[in-house]
């Protein structure tokens, strides 16, 4: 039989001597360290630069941020500048102000304030409400539809997708331009 350093491994008859790599003990810190310096290296993970983008996530991602976004205006008041103490407070923290200063922020003060807002300012401000509140709402009804066992297919969840994508353009319009 001749005698190759494989078959000896595969063996397991390789002397210590014959392997090709040397190993060395090294303290925790040293090892710590040689770790974080290969994690750096590494790809996130899912890695964006490899993966073409999808409805599916590229959705489920704004949605989230969406859900965020409308549980933020909700909970978070929002009283920090002069300029908002005085009454100009309109999309944040409206009812915790009026709580804490009832005639500043009342109706009359309100609506004096945005009446001399300019309406560049006014449909800006329309937007930024109504688009994360209607596609929130719409993927929430595709959502309710997915439990339901509909649209699970790839054609199924894609037409759902783009419908929510047209509802959400016409409805975001329809409240910032007709309402």
């Amino acid at each position: 039989m001749i005698r190759t350093p494989r078959r000896e491994r595969l063996m397991g008859t390789l002397r210590k001597s014959d392997r090709t790599v040397q190993t060395t003990s090294t303290s925790v810190s040293e090892s710590v360290q040689i770790l974080n310096k290969q994690r750096l290296n590494r790809p996130s993970s899912p890695h964006f630069t490899i993966y073409q983008p999808q409805l599916t996530w590229i959705a489920s991602i704004f949605n989230r941020v969406t859900g965020i976004g409308l549980s933020v205006r909700t909970y978070l008041p929002n009283v920090t500048s002069h300029q908002k103490l005085n009454g100009s407070l309109v999309l944040y923290g409206f009812s915790l102000a009026y709580l804490v200063a009832p005639t500043t922020f009342d109706s009359a003060h309100v609506i004096e304030f945005v009446k001399e807002l300019p309406d560049a300012v006014k449909y800006a401000g329309k937007f930024v409400l109504a688009l994360p509140f209607t596609f929130h709402s719409f993927n929430g009804l595709r959502h309710l539809g997915w439990d339901m066992g509909k649209f699970m297919t790839v054609k199924g969840c894609y037409t759902s997708g783009y419908a929510v994508l047209g509802a959400t353009a016409f409805s975001t319009l329809g409240l910032v331009f007709f309402a």
